[in-house]
């Protein structure tokens, strides 16, 4: 038994089209094969017949849809009564849509692992699915509810595709297609700048410029928005010609044996700032930085949580891709909740990377596993000459299983601790930013026409933010997201540290929760401590100072903040005058200190309650 969705609603028993009459019967087989086995109750098969003014008899009619679509399409399908509705169950029958959704999956598995050709060519299949607009002959009620979900998922899968065979060089092929698709979606960013990549590459930068200015009147007029940060940096690189043809990858043998792996994440469109940083880490990576002999190139970028230490290695990663012809690794080594990842975990993913299948690969109760795995990466990657970004390193244990054994690799770490037993490491100290470049980093996201109107309120966010490139960012966004609500409204909730964590959360993006996770991450002596000193609003303190405070002696109180320092949770503030070093916090830490002490002390008492 063969259903089609993607398109008229259709039943096949084998080469025969079993004949559905009326839109009603097509709803009902719809709604029921779009539940993909769950029950579906009488009040939703209701509303999708008949809205929301149902006739008298509307269970009696229900019944008679159920008893028709039994009939026809036979005991090969099971569809039966169950309360409080309907269920249907067809086993080995065959869905447009979950075929449809498997052909989409593997092909953006096959984009990330830059199969480009696999990925063009299972997406396509994917597409060809598609008879025309889906559920073409249901009624209005179901269309209204599901169709915007599925014409969406189709046109992602589309933006998908264009993006693979622009990798291949098929601009040419595709600038009529996306002609089309821009004009059908307006307002849809990605496609636009795939099309004005297309017209770059074709010789037709004019053209392009057309485009996305042509773009930038639509957004305004219908959404009241500026171009989002991808199609601004399309702008850009068609403006200084960095939107030059990617090599296409050779037309035989499997791609992905001539392909190097590149899982590094894209860089960040609108980075800035930290010019100096950058071109020391470029420099370090570049080959006349390495003189003959045994030296490796370890790099570590160290700071407190959101100051941007991600954004830097990923800029510098692309900036020296074309020294690393072998393939550029990354793995993340920390989970979102801040608990650190499992080695044979990260190890798994690089070593797929590499080429490694995971049937060769020890099964994960095997006693031997990690020096298995270890055994094979180290195997993998000598000889090679590849750049690995390892970001957000717990520490030295977690690196040894990850580090390269030769020098042909470079290796570069992003972790808020300032790590000093990995060899050969040199270290970049990350500070939060000075006031010209966090008003710099401000203006590129959020418009430098909101800056240069309300100058006083840029300051105060600005202010707020004290140097922290993910606070800054989270301001921005909110800015640009509210382009016709004042820069001044944000300025004075910012001004108030009861409010400001809470508005600098946007999305994904989440200063309280970063900072938090990272508090959460220590012990629990240095979290108590930091809980206490954070109570006074701001201000420096000796060791003899927080031990007072916290009722601890003054070395045990010196010991906790170091470790505090060298978790980047607390700053060195200078010398007093007898010697004694200085500490403060940031004052973003500060907050998020507050708030997770808070947090403790409440459900201490909600412990106690109960």
């Amino acid at each position: 038994m063969e259903f089609q969705l993607l398109g008229p609603v259709e039943a096949r028993d084998g080469a025969r089209r079993i004949a559905l009459s009326g839109s009603k019967v097509h709803t009902v087989l719809a709604v029921l094969l779009l539940a993909r086995g769950r029950v579906v109750s009488d009040g939703r098969l209701s509303e999708l017949l008949w809205g929301w003014s149902p006739p008298a008899t509307m269970n009696a009619q229900i019944y008679t849809y159920i008893s028709r679509l039994r009939k026809l399409l036979g005991p090969g399908v099971d569809l039966v009564r169950r309360q409080p509705g309907y269920q249907l169950t067809a086993a080995g029958a065959h869905l447009d849509v979950l075929e449809y959704e498997r052909l989409d999956r593997l092909g953006r598995r096959a984009l990330e692992e830059r199969r480009f050709e696999d990925a063009a060519e299972t997406l396509r299949r994917a597409l060809e699915l598609w008879r025309g607009p889906a559920l073409a002959n249901v009624t209005p009620h179901l269309a209204e509810a599901e169709l915007p979900r599925l014409e969406e998922a189709r046109t992602s899968t589309l933006e998908h595709r264009i993006e693979a065979d622009l990798v291949l060089g098929r601009h040419q092929r595709v600038v009529s297609e996306l002609t089309g698709l821009v004009a059908e979606f307006p307002v849809r960013e990605r496609l636009r700048a795939q099309l004005m990549t297309s017209l770059y590459r074709c010789g037709r930068q004019a053209e392009a410029l057309r485009v996305f200015h042509e773009g930038r009147g639509v957004l305004a007029e219908e959404l009241g928005v500026d171009p989002g940060p991808d199609l601004t940096a399309t702008y850009q690189a068609v403006l200084s010609g960095e939107l030059s043809l990617l090599p296409q990858p050779p037309a035989t043998g499997p791609v992905s044996l001539v392909s190097p792996p590149v899982m590094v994440p894209p860089a960040t469109a609108d980075f800035t700032g930290r010019e100096g940083e950058f071109a020391e880490l470029c420099a370090q990576l570049a080959p006349a930085a390495r003189p003959a002999g045994f030296r490796t190139r370890r790099l570590l970028i160290t700071g407190m949580a959101g100051v941007g230490k991600t954004a830097l290695a990923l800029q510098v990663a692309h900036a020296v891709a074309g020294e690393f012809p072998d393939g550029l690794l990354h793995a993340r080594l920390r989970n979102e909740d801040g608990t650190v990842k499992d080695s044979a975990e990260v190890l798994v993913r690089l070593l797929r990377a590499l080429g490694e299948r995971s049937e060769d690969m020890a099964a994960p109760d095997a006693p031997d596993r990690l020096d298995d795995l270890i055994h094979r990466y180290r195997t993998r990657t000598a000889g090679r000459r590849l750049l690995i970004l390892l970001d957000d390193a717990a520490g030295e244990l977690q690196l040894d299983a990850l580090l390269p054994p030769t020098t042909d690799a470079a290796v570069l770490v992003t972790s808020r601790n300032r790590l000093t037993a990995v060899p050969g490491s040199r270290t970049v100290v990350l500070e939060p930013m000075g006031a010209s470049e966090s008003l710099a980093l401000l203006a590129t996201i959020a418009g430098n026409s909101r800056i240069v109107v309300e100058p006083e309120a840029a300051d105060v966010i600005v202010r707020a933010c004290a140097g922290l490139p993910l606070a800054l960012r989270a301001a921005a966004i909110r800015l640009a997201a509210r382009p016709h609500r004042p820069a001044a409204r944000l300025a004075r909730r910012l001004a108030d540290p009861a409010l400001r964590l809470g508005e600098l959360r946007t999305g994904d993006l989440d200063v309280g929760r970063v900072l938090g996770s990272a508090l959460r991450a220590r012990p629990q002596g240095e979290r108590n401590l930091a809980g206490v000193l954070a109570s006074p609003a701001g201000g420096t303190f000796t060791a003899a100072e927080a031990g007072v405070e916290a009722g601890l002696s003054e070395d045990t109180a010196e010991e906790l903040l170091e470790r505090l320092v060298e978790g980047a949770l607390l700053e060195m503030a200078g010398i007093d005058a007898e010697g004694r070093p200085r500490y403060r916090f940031h004052e973003l830490v500060r907050l998020a200190s507050l708030t997770e002490t808070a947090g403790r002390t409440a459900d201490r008492r909600l412990t106690a309650a109960g």
